[in-house]
């Protein structure tokens, strides 16, 4: 049977070809912002470098003193031949308010995942998924004040004026908090992945429905639960607003959750608002710090892409 090709009219071609234009033209804006995304990181890293650079290359810094060094002075100290700038307190205070988080966030939010992906009824699950919905939308610095006026408080007159008024402790439970429903829902949204006829199965077993929980459903979501861990730990480092209100400004290189706590993003906070003028080693000195951040953050996210690929279940 033989075909004759069929003739397009005038108006059929010419809608034909405006939607192959529309369609290069949206390929074209898709590329555009793909572009731009790049280029805004490739700008930032460049700003990071270039002016770290600055921080690096006088001759009051070396290297191995800012990585090694124990006490940091960049601001409190006016004399540059006086100042010490060793990151090593900064560290200390960021992991001390972050590792605190996250022993509250990190179990609170799986547990609480756990129990609204296989145990909650429609009707709680209802009310306790708008609840950590309004805790993820409080504001950071209501969050800092709330630890300033009631945490802190709290646990000076739990352990009888043992803590400072800003500490680490409290920081460190806000944050937990910040990040509880982070941990929560993205942990949530891994368990629900999980085929249900691995659940079925494992009820076919005889096992329990807390067994089917813990021996089953948690390590097939495994991947999803460690990646929703690694972006609680990378929100906990990075911060800012209420480390800066509720930890301290004191650099402190110690292990003890008592006292203050500054923390990196709560030193570029307090470096902005001094009075430092632009070109200074204390000026430059943030940039030190915002790099440091940005390649802990930057192995962080390189550890979690290693780590969901050597976990992540395929199922068909």
């Amino acid at each position: 049977m033989s075909t004759t090709p069929v003739a397009l009219t005038k108006r059929e071609f010419t809608s034909t070809a405006g939607k192959l234009l529309r369609e290069k033209l949206i390929v074209f804006l898709l590329a555009i912002s793909a572009l731009l995304t790049i280029a805004i990181t490739i700008g930032i890293v460049g700003m990071l470098l270039t002016q770290s650079y600055q921080f690096f290359s006088s001759p009051y810094v070396t290297a191995s003193e800012f990585l090694t060094g124990t006490e940091w002075t960049a601001l409190q100290s006016p004399d540059l031949e006086q100042a010490e700038f060793g990151i090593m307190p900064l560290l200390s205070g960021t992991f001390r308010v972050t590792l605190i988080a996250m022993i509250i966030a990190l179990p609170l939010g799986l547990i609480t995942a756990i129990y609204l992906s296989e145990y909650a009824s429609p009707r709680i699950r209802s009310w306790l998924k708008p609840t950590l919905e309004i805790i993820a939308g409080i504001p950071t610095v209501v969050l800092g004040y709330f630890a300033i006026l009631v945490i802190s408080p709290s646990l000076q007159f739990v352990s009888g004026g043992a803590f400072d008024t800003f500490n680490a402790a409290s920081a460190g439970i806000a944050v937990g908090i910040l990040c509880l429903p982070m941990v929560c829902s993205l942990s949530e949204d891994a368990l629900q992945a999980v085929p249900r006829s691995l659940r079925e199965g494992a009820y076919g077993m005889g096992c329990t429905p807390f067994e089917t929980s813990i021996k089953v459903v948690v390590p097939a979501a495994l991947s999803g639960i460690v990646s929703a861990f690694l972006l609680a730990f990378g929100r906990a480092i990075g911060e800012t607003m209420v480390v800066a209100l509720a930890a301290g400004t004191r650099a402190t290189f110690s292990a003890d959750p008592t006292l203050q706590s500054q923390t990196m993003t709560g030193f570029i906070v307090e470096m902005i608002k001094s009075e430092n003028e632009f070109g200074t080693v204390q000026y430059y000195s943030l940039y030190g710090v915002a790099i440091t951040l940005f390649l802990i953050t930057f192995v962080m996210t390189l550890l979690g892409q290693l780590i969901r690929r050597r976990y992540q279940e395929t199922y068909h």
